[in-house]
C-alpha cells in the first residue's frame, strides 16, 4: 500500500514558529479557553487581567495609587501611575517571550504573574495594541496589529506621569462574537481593590475603592439579615480571612493568590476548609462532622506566596504546596495563622462564638433528619440507571485531573423526548452531555434539602451533576438550560432556577449556569440560509437576502433537526449567564417569583412575559 505523502515526517514537517505565530495558534496555552465573554473566565477577561495585573504588581511595590480603566464594546485602555516600562524596553517587554521585570525576584517578590508571557499574549491576540510609556518626563509610543510593529516612535519629552499605558483591542477573528459583560467587569474591578486596600480604580468613570479588604468583600458579597453573626475579620503577614455563615445551603468560598482570584481553589483554599474545621472542634472541645462546621459558611481567604506554581496559565488553582521555597508548607502556614487568630477572635467575642455554635448544631440535626431518607434516596438513583435513563454522558468531565478541554465542558438540561433527541444526536460527545427532564420540575422554593432526595428528577439531577457533597467535584464547567422560548420554557428555567439558588447557590454565584439561546426564525433562499434570534434579526435578513424568502419560526427545541441543531451548539454557541447582581437578595428574588400571587408579580408577568403574544402578532404581520 502507497504512503500518503501528506502524513510523510521529513525536514519539511519542522515548523519553526516566532512568538506570536505561536500564541495566535495555540492561545489556550497562554489565556486559557477563548469564549466570547458570557463566561467569567473567557479569554477577553484573561486579557484585561493581564495588564491590570502587571498595574497592580507596581502598586504592591509602592508605585501608584490610582488604575484608570475604560472598557467599551470591543476596546480596552489602562493607565497606571507606576514607575513606567524604561524607555529602551518597551517594544521588548510587550513583543519578546522571556523579557520584563518579573524575572527580578528583587523587584516584584510577591508578583501575580511571574512568567513574562502576559502583555505578548494580549498584544498578539490584538488586531490593535498600543503601549505608551511615561518615565521622568520623556515617553515613547509603539503600536502593533496581530503582535506586528506598526509604529515604533522615538522617545520625545512629556509631561505626563510616570506610568504605562496600554490600548488594546481583542481580535475578532479569534475571540468570534464577542461581547464585555459589565457585571463581569464590575466583580474583577472589586476584587482588585479590595485584596488591595487603599487602592483606587477609576472604571468607565467611576469610583471602586476599599479600605477593608476581605471585609468589604464579604460585605458585598452578602445580605445582612442573611447573617448568623458579624463578618469576622482577621489579618496577619502575607494571609488575610473573612468568615461567617449565612442561612443558605452549602458552602461558598472566594480565594485569591497574590491577589489573583483562583476560582478553582487550590492548595491554600483545600488547607483553610481543614484547619478551620480543626480549630472550632479544639476551641468547642467537640468532634463535630466537617460538614456541619462548613456548612452555610461564605469566607474569603487571600494569601501571598513566593513564586506561586498554578496549575494552569490562567492562574485559576493554586498548586504551591510551599509559601516560600524551603519555607513552611501552606498547610502549617494557615494553620498556624488560624490556630491562633481564630481561637483569640472567638474568646474576646463570646456572643459570636454561642452564634457559631448554634449555626453548626442546625446544620447538624438538619444532617441527621435526612440521613435516612438520603441513604434510600443514593440507593435509588443507582437503580434508576441514571446514566442510560436520564444521562447522555460526554467523555470529558470538568473534574477531571487533567485535559485540556475540561473547561469547554457543558450538561445541557432539556425537557421533552424530541428536544433532548435532536441535541442528543447533533452534540459534541467528547465535552457535551445531556439531561433529560420528565415534564415540569417541582417549585420547591421555602421548602427544606429533604426535598432534594424526596423528589426523584432533582434527586438524579444532583447525581447527575456530582454536587451532592458540594461543587468540589462538579463534572460540568457549564449548566446549560435548554427550553423552548415560550411561556411554558420559561416556567421551566424560572422552577430550575428556583432548585439551584434554593440549595446550590454558590453554582450560580461562581457563574456555571447560563442559558441556551437558540434561534426564533430560520429566513432562506435557494442561495443562502440565516438563523434569527430576534425580531429585528429577521427583519434585517429577509432585506438582505431579497424577494420573498422561506421563513419559518421554530415554536420548540424539537422543531429543530439535529443536523440544524449543530449549528447552535458548536463553536458560535450562544449562551446567556445568570449573574446576580450585587444587590439581588436570593430570599426577595425567589419570594417575588415562586411565592404566593401577589398583584406586584402579576403585573410583572402581563409586562414581560409577551412571548407568545408577539410572536403571534408577528406571524399575522407576515401572512
Amino acid at each position: 500500500m502507497a504512503e500518503d505523502k501528506s502524513t510523510e515526517y521529513t525536514e519539511d514537517s519542522i515548523k519553526s514558529l516566532d512568538w506570536k505565530e505561536h500564541i495566535r495558534l495555540r492561545p489556550g496555552m497562554y489565556i486559557g479557553k477563548l469564549g466570547d465573554g458570557s463566561a467569567q473566565d473567557d479569554g477577553i477577561y484573561v486579557l484585561v487581567k493581564e495588564v491590570i495585573d502587571n498595574c497592580i504588581d507596581e502598586h504592591m511595590m509602592g508605585h501608584g495609587k490610582t488604575i484608570d480603566v475604560k472598557i467599551t464594546d470591543h476596546r480596552v485602555e489602562i493607565r497606571d501611575y507606576g514607575r513606567g516600562i524604561p524607555l529602551g524596553k518597551v517594544v521588548d517587554c510587550v513583543s519578546k517571550i522571556n523579557t520584563g521585570g518579573k524575572y527580578d525576584s528583587g523587584a516584584f517578590q510577591k508578583s501575580v504573574g511571574l512568567n513574562g508571557v502576559g502583555t505578548k499574549a494580549v498584544n498578539a491576540l490584538s488586531n490593535y495594541f498600543k503601549v505608551q510609556s511615561f518615565r521622568e518626563g520623556e515617553t515613547k509610543i509603539a503600536e502593533f496589529e496581530r503582535g506586528e510593529v506598526i509604529s515604533d516612535a522615538k522617545v520625545v519629552k512629556s509631561s505626563g506621569r510616570n506610568g504605562t499605558f496600554i490600548v488594546f483591542e481583542p481580535d475578532g477573528s479569534v475571540f468570534k462574537n464577542f461581547h464585555f459583560i459589565p457585571s463581569y467587569l464590575n466583580d474583577l474591578i472589586w476584587n482588585y481593590v479590595f485584596l488591595n486596600a487603599g487602592l483606587t480604580i477609576n472604571f468607565n468613570g467611576v469610583k471602586f475603592h476599599s479600605e477593608n479588604g476581605l471585609l468589604d468583600l464579604l460585605s458585598r458579597k452578602t445580605e445582612q439579615e442573611d447573617l448568623r453573626y458579624p463578618i469576622i475579620h482577621l489579618k496577619g503577614q502575607d494571609i488575610e480571612i473573612a468568615l461567617t455563615h449565612a442561612n443558605q445551603y452549602g458552602e461558598e468560598y472566594y480565594s485569591f493568590v497574590n491577589g489573583q482570584y483562583t476560582t478553582q481553589g487550590g492548595t491554600h483554599q483545600s488547607a483553610y476548609r481543614e484547619v478551620l474545621v480543626k480549630t472550632v472542634r479544639e476551641f468547642y472541645k467537640k468532634d463535630f462532622d466537617a460538614s456541619d462546621v462548613r456548612s452555610s459558611i461564605v469566607s474569603a481567604i487571600a494569601v501571598r506566596v513566593q513564586e506561586p506554581v498554578f496549575e494552569s496559565q490562567t492562574k485559576t488553582k493554586l498548586g504551591s504546596q510551599y509559601v516560600v521555597p524551603d519555607g513552611p508548607t501552606m498547610r502549617t502556614f494557615i494553620n498556624d495563622f488560624i490556630k491562633k487568630a481564630l481561637d483569640d477572635y472567638l474568646h474576646k467575642h463570646s456572643g459570636t462564638a454561642d452564634a457559631l455554635l448554634k449555626r453548626i448544631l442546625q446544620s447538624e440535626r438538619e444532617r441527621k433528619e435526612i440521613a435516612g431518607i438520603k441513604k434510600i434516596a443514593n440507593e435509588r438513583a443507582k437503580k434508576a440507571n441514571l446514566h442510560n435513563k436520564k444521562l447522555r454522558d460526554c467523555r470529558i468531565h470538568f473534574n477531571d485531573n487533567k485535559g485540556d478541554k475540561k473547561d469547554d465542558t457543558m450538561v445541557f438540561i432539556t425537557e421533552g423526548d424530541s428536544a433532548s433527541g435532536s441535541i442528543t444526536k447533533s452534540r459534541d460527545v467528547q465535552t457535551q452531555a445531556v439531561f433529560s427532564l420528565r415534564g415540569k420540575p417541582l417549585n420547591c422554593y421555602n421548602l427544606t434539602k429533604k426535598v432534594v432526595y424526596e423528589n426523584e428528577e432533582f434527586n438524579l439531577l444532583q447525581h447527575a451533576l456530582n454536587i451532592e457533597d458540594g461543587i468540589e467535584g462538579l463534572r460540568y464547567r457549564k449548566i446549560v438550560i435548554a427550553t423552548d422560548a415560550d411561556v411554558d420554557g420559561m416556567h421551566i428555567r424560572l422552577l430550575l432556577m428556583t432548585f439551584f439558588l434554593q440549595f446550590f447557590p454558590e453554582l450560580v454565584k461562581q457563574g456555571h449556569v447560563f442559558v441556551l439561546e437558540t434561534p426564533l426564525f430560520r429566513v432562506r433562499n435557494k442561495k443562502e440560509t440565516i438563523y434569527c434570534y430576534s425580531g429585528e434579526e429577521k427583519q434585517e435578513a429577509i432585506n438582505k437576502l431579497g424577494g420573498k424568502p422561506e421563513i419559518t419560526r421554530f415554536k420548540g427545541l424539537g422543531e429543530i433537526s439535529p443536523d440544524e441543531f449543530g449549528n447552535f451548539i458548536g463553536d458560535d454557541i450562544r449562551l446567556e449567564p445568570i449573574f446576580l447582581e450585587k444587590e439581588t437578595s436570593i430570599n426577595k428574588i425567589l419570594s417575588f417569583y415562586m411565592g404566593k400571587n401577589t398583584p406586584d408579580r402579576q403585573g410583572f408577568i402581563i409586562d414581560n412575559l409577551k412571548i407568545e403574544k408577539d410572536l403571534e402578532v408577528e406571524e399575522e404581520v407576515l401572512a
